[in-house]
Order: C-alpha cells, then structure tokens, then sequence
C-alpha cells in the first residue's frame, strides 16, 4: 500500500496554487493516515483496486462522471470544469440532487443523473470518479463494477488546492498532456449554460440597467454584514439606480430588512426565488455583482461579469483563475473587516470605465 503520498501530492506535473504544506502542519499523520488506509481497504474490499488506470484514451468515447464528494455549488462548478477537454465524447454525470439542476442545460454532459435506478444498462468505457471517497467508490461499484476508472482528486485528499486549475490540469494529464501548461491555465474557467427559456424569463424581471448584490451565505466569516452602508453610499451618489438582491433561503431576512429600509428607491429582492441558472443571467446582465466566496461568485466568474468579490481566509488565486478580477478585496480573517470604502472606490473605478 504505497499510495500514501498521492493524498498530498497533485497527480500531475504543473503546480498550482495550495496549501498542502499547512495542511501536513495541522493535521497530524495519524489522521491522515488513518483516512487513507480506510479509502484504501474499501476500494480493495469492493474489487476496485486493480480497475484504476491513469489515462484517458481515444477508445474511451462513453464516460460516465461521477461527482458527489464535493456537494457545494461552487464546487461542483469548479471540480467539474474541466469537461471542456472531452466535449468531444459522450459524457454522463452521476451528482447530488441539488447540483443536478445546474447542468440541465449543459452543453457538455448529455445526461445527468442522481438516482443509480435511471443509469439502467448503459455501458460505459471508463468511469470518471471525483475522488475515492468511500461514498464515490460505492456508486461506481453499483453501477460498473467490472469497468476501469480514473480519478480526478483520486487519493488526494484534505489540502487546500486551486479546485479549477487542479481539475484542468489532472484532466490534461489524463489526456497524455495534450495541452501546454499556458494553454490549461488560458482556457481553466467555470461553464454554466442557461437556457433560451430561463433567459426569457430574466429579461422579463430585470431593469435595463442595474447593480446586483449577493446576500447571505453559510459561513459566518464570508458572510458579509454591512450591504446597508454599502448601499446607503452608492444611493447617496445615484437615488435612481436599481439595485437586485440575490441569495439563497438564508438571505431573505436580509433582503426584507434591506427593502424595508430603503422603501423609497429602486430596490428589488430575488432572493430565494430563482433557480442558480437564473440567477446567474441576472448577475451576467448586470452593470456590476458584488459577492462573497461561494456558488454565486463562481457563477459570475463562468458568466464572465464584471464582479467586486470579497474574500476571507482563502485568496483569490486559490478560487478563481487568470481572469481573477483586479478589484478582489480580501481580509486574511472575515470578510466584514474589509471596509466599505474600498469597496466604493472599486464599484466607482468600474462604474466610470
């Protein structure tokens, strides 16, 4: 069992942004150890252990993706980036439930899946699995337990990487590093796709012209708490601009308090009422989104719209890739220690260009 330095070393030979030398400090060997040797025992006790190859072949024309490990939104837009590399074949995508959606439309995987009973006795020529957890493991051994498989984390697991350009770049070593390490980190970005019907349906809501700001968010320190004197700034400057909000379900009480206190101008809360894909042609037909780390900002880096993002603990050049943004803020702690006036002089420098 000598594979236990694939969990912190990249399968391939390009580096990329990580933090792999503070995640050996902080986690004892123990426990990473111990994680792996797990991961390990059960690819061997479901007969996987000699079905993993490490390239993809011109043979391989039918794959299936799995991808569950990483069920965030972002994630999974970052994890699953890399599928522009084999648009050329026949792709299905194996996901959670509530990722699902986001690729209804998608121009690369022609079907998607959450449930082992759809796949049915589709053959595929090799197996695409996110990592080895044992999660992972289980579904692929469900559904072709004889066929071979690659791995895209494989054993790789705990360091903080770059999630887009690790994908890119451990797809193009698959491929037999058909790419240039500059032609993977110009084409490493996120692909969303919104349909025909879902543009409709925004541009029948949305103003002609206006600002979109992302509320809420799961963690404490990327959720940013001062949006009231943000806008309260901006208004001051311009009383008729219309500002949208958008959020998930823990942004609403924050767009309801945002709308009661500014009754008298031009704001709108979408929050919690569209799907992501619709979300995100808002925030692409928007003048400028301002966001925290998360589902949105990704969504907004794939749509390529103009974005103020804020950050906190992680950096931008571990999120988001040469098109990073120049008016990023980031505080190594929380994002509400970064102060609104620099996010102001960000939102003018972009509003006069």
């Amino acid at each position: 069992m000598n594979h236990f330095y694939r969990t912190y070393t990249p399968p391939f030979k390009y580096p990329v942004p990580n933090f792999i030398s503070i995640h050996l400090k902080k986690v004892s060997l123990f426990k990473r150890a111990l994680k792996f040797y797990r991961r390990y025992l059960y690819i061997v006790i479901k007969g996987q252990k000699n079905l993993e190859v490490f390239e993809l072949l011109p043979k391989h024309k039918k794959i299936l993706w799995i991808n569950v490990s990483a069920v965030s939104l972002g994630d999974s837009l970052m994890d699953l980036s890399s599928r522009v590399f084999i648009k050329d074949r026949e792709i299905h995508l194996f996901t959670d439930k509530k990722n699902s959606n986001l690729y209804q439309d998608d121009k690369y995987f022609s079907r998607v899946y959450t449930n082992l009973k759809d796949i049915g006795e589709f053959e595929y020529d090799i197996i695409i699995l996110d990592s080895y957890s044992s999660r992972s493991v289980k579904i692929k051994s469900k559904v072709a337990p004889k066929t071979n498989y690659v791995g895209i984390y494989g054993y790789f697991n705990g360091p903080e990487v770059n999630r887009i350009l690790f994908s890119f770049h451990q797809m193009n070593n698959l491929l037999g590093y058909v790419y240039s390490e500059n032609t993977v980190i110009r084409n490493a970005k996120n692909s969303i796709f919104v349909s025909s019907k879902d543009k409709i349906i925004v541009s029948n809501i949305i103003p002609e012209e206006y600002i979109a700001i992302a509320l809420g968010g799961e963690w404490e320190y990327k959720t940013f708490k001062k949006w009231s004197k943000v806008i309260q700034k901006i208004l001051q400057k311009d009383e008729d601009i219309y500002i949208i909000f958008l959020g998930s379900e823990n942004a609403k009480k924050t767009g309801i308090k945002l709308l009661n206190e500014f009754s008298n101008y031009h704001l709108m809360d979408f929050t919690s009422r569209l799907s992501f894909n619709q979300t995100a042609e808002v925030i692409k037909q928007s003048k400028l989104f301002f966001c925290c780390d998360g589902g949105l900002m990704h969504a907004a880096a794939a749509v390529n719209a103009n974005f103020i993002p804020l950050l906190a603990r992680l950096p931008a050049e571990m999120l988001l890739t040469q098109d990073i943004p120049n008016y990023k803020l980031y505080d190594i702690n929380n994002v509400n220690n970064i102060k609104v006036k620099d996010m102001l002089t960000n939102y003018y420098q972009i509003d006069n260009q």
